[in-house]
C-alpha cells in the first residue's frame, strides 16, 4: 500500500480546520483533515494524501453520528463549495469558531481574554451579495454519470466546487440571499438555453455569458450585474431586456464585457442598462449608495451589530480626531461620525471614496472627510501633519491583512487607542504581533458574520503601553 494510502477505522472526528475541514485523530496522535465530518463523529477513513505533520482522507463509513449534526437544508451540501458547516448545529458552529480565535491568540498573547462570540439571528438568507459562473460544462451528479443518458444539458449556472476553478456545481436553490434572487438566475439560465447562447468555457476561453452578480439590500432593492465575455450585443440586449421585462423589481441592472483571464471587475468598464446605477442600504438612519464594484459587508443585520461593537470600544468623547483607514464606502466613518470631533477615510478604490463623499453630504454629516490612494503610499508624515495626529486608529483592510509599511507609520504616531476589524483573523494576528511593539491587547471580540462557514470576523481593541 502507499505511504499516502492508509486505512484507519474507528476514529474520533474532534475539532473544525479551516476552509470547512473536520479533524479527526487517531490514539497514536495521528491527525487526518477530512471533509463533511462533525466533531464527534466515530468513523472508518481512508487516506489519499500525506502532508508533513497530517493525512488527507475520505469518510468511507461511520460507526455513530455526533450529537451535534443536523440535516443539511441545502440540496447542493457536500458539492456546493460554499456552507460546508451546515450539517453542524449553529450554537456548535459558534463555539468552535470562538475557541479558534480563543487559541489562536493565546499561541502568541499570554492570559488573553476573548469575549463570546456576537450570533447571527438569522442562519439563511443572510447574504446581500452573491456571484455565479457560467459553465458549459457543469459538474455531472454521480447519477447522472451512471445512468448513461445522452443528451443531458451540461450548460449550468452556480458556484465553483472547492478547489476545482473549472468545476462549477449547477445550483437549483441557494437558501444564501433572499428571493428573487433564485428566480432571477433559474430565469436567466432557461432564456439562455431556449435561445441556445453559449455559455463560458473556462479552459478554452470561449463563451458569451461568464458571470452573475446578484445584490440586494435590506429596502429590497436589487442589481443585477452580468459578466460577458464575447461581445454580440444584440444577444446581449436580448438578455438584458428579457431580465427588465420579467422582473420589474429590479432597480438596478448592469453588464460588463470581461474578456481578460479572471473574472474580476474592478478593472472593467461597467455599463447601466436599466434603472439606478446603485441601491441603498440603510445603517443606523444613515444611508449608503451601493456600486457594483463597491465593497461592502455581506450581511447587513451582523454589519450593523459590528459597527456597534467598534463604536462601543472606541468609547469617543466628541473632541478625537480619528483616521478610518480602508474605509470603504465610508460607512465605519459616518456610523461613528456624530461622537467624533473628525474623522478621516482612506480607501484605494475611487468609486468607494466617490461615494461616500455623496453619501456623507446626503446624510448632512460634515465632519468627515475621504482620501483616495494605496494606504502605503498616501498615510504618511505628510498625510499626519495634513489632518492632525489622530486620538484613535479604525482599521479594517482585505483579507491580506495591512502593509508593512502602514504599520511602521502606525508605530511611529503612537496613537492612544486602535481598533483593528479584521475578516482573517490569521493575517490579523501576523500584524498584532508587529504592533504590540508597542501596544497591548486590551479586549477582542468574534463577530459571527457567515453561519456555515468557518469564517469570522473579529475586533480588537489595543492600548499604547505608558
Amino acid at each position: 500500500m502507499s505511504k499516502k494510502i492508509k486505512i484507519f477505522n474507528s476514529v474520533e472526528i474532534i475539532d473544525i480546520g479551516s476552509k470547512g475541514q473536520s479533524i479527526a485523530k487517531n490514539s497514536e496522535g495521528i491527525v487526518i483533515m477530512l471533509k463533511n465530518g462533525v466533531p464527534g463523529d466515530i468513523v472508518d477513513i481512508k487516506t489519499y494524501k500525506k502532508k508533513k505533520k497530517y493525512f488527507l482522507g475520505n469518510i468511507t463509513k461511520y460507526h455513530s453520528y455526533s450529537k451535534l449534526r443536523v440535516e443539511p437544508k441545502c440540496e447542493h451540501f457536500g458539492t456546493c463549495g460554499g456552507c460546508k458547516w451546515q450539517n453542524m448545529i449553529y450554537d456548535s458552529q459558534t463555539q468552535f469558531k470562538e475557541n479558534k480565535i480563543r487559541h489562536s491568540f493565546k499561541k502568541i498573547f499570554n492570559s488573553i481574554e476573548v469575549n463570546p462570540i456576537i450570533k447571527c439571528n438569522e442562519e439563511y438568507f443572510y447574504r446581500n451579495k452573491l456571484e455565479f459562473s457560467f459553465t458549459e460544462n457543469r459538474w455531472l451528479t454521480n447519477q447522472e454519470i451512471s445512468s448513461n443518458k445522452k443528451g443531458i444539458e451540461r450548460r449550468g449556472i452556480g458556484f465553483h466546487i472547492s478547489g476545482m476553478w473549472d468545476k462549477v456545481v449547477d445550483i437549483n436553490n441557494c437558501h444564501l440571499q433572499s428571493d428573487p434572487s433564485n428566480k432571477i438566475r433559474l430565469s436567466i439560465k432557461e432564456y439562455a438555453i431556449n435561445n441556445n447562447f453559449s455559455f463560458y468555457n473556462s479552459r478554452s476561453k470561449q463563451g458569451l455569458l461568464r458571470n452573475l452578480m446578484i445584490r440586494n439590500t435590506s429596502l429590497n432593492e436589487f442589481m443585477v450585474i452580468i459578466q460577458f465575455f464575447e461581445k454580440k450585443t444584440e444577444k446581449i440586449k436580448s438578455i438584458l431586456n428579457h431580465l427588465k421585462i420579467s422582473f420589474p423589481e429590479i432597480k438596478s441592472i448592469q453588464y460588463v464585457i470581461n474578456n481578460k483571464e479572471n473574472d474580476s471587475i474592478y478593472d472593467r468598464d461597467i455599463k447601466l442598462f436599466y434603472g439606478e446605477k446603485f441601491i441603498t442600504e440603510i445603517i443606523d438612519k444613515l444611508n449608503f449608495k451601493i456600486y457594483p464594484k463597491s465593497f461592502f459587508q455581506t450581511n447587513i443585520n451582523q454589519t450593523t451589530k459590528l459597527y456597534k461593537t467598534v463604536k462601543k470600544l472606541a468609547n469617543l468623547k466628541g473632541n478625537e480626531i480619528v483616521y478610518d483607514l480602508y474605509s470603504g464606502l465610508g460607512t465605519i466613518s459616518q456610523f461613528i461620525s456624530k461622537n467624533a470631533k473628525k474623522v478621516i477615510g482612506i480607501e484605494s478604490i475611487k468609486e468607494a471614496v466617490k461615494s461616500a463623499k455623496e453619501t456623507a453630504i446626503e446624510n448632512k454629516i460634515n465632519n468627515v472627510e475621504f482620501e483616495v490612494g494605496d494606504i502605503k503610499n498616501i498615510f504618511t508624515s505628510k498625510f499626519v501633519k495634513k489632518h492632525g495626529n489622530p486620538d484613535l486608529i479604525i482599521t479594517d483592510p482585505p483579507r491580506d491583512g495591512m502593509h508593512k509599511d502602514v504599520i511602521k507609520e502606525i508605530l511611529k504616531l503612537e496613537t492612544s487607542l486602535i481598533i483593528y476589524v479584521s475578516c482573517n483573523p490569521s493575517t490579523q494576528l501576523r500584524d498584532l504581533e508587529k504592533l504590540q511593539e508597542k501596544y497591548t491587547i486590551k479586549k477582542i471580540q468574534p463577530v459571527d458574520m457567515f453561519p456555515h462557514t468557518d469564517h469570522v470576523e473579529n475586533v480588537v481593541l489595543l492600548k499604547i503601553n505608558n
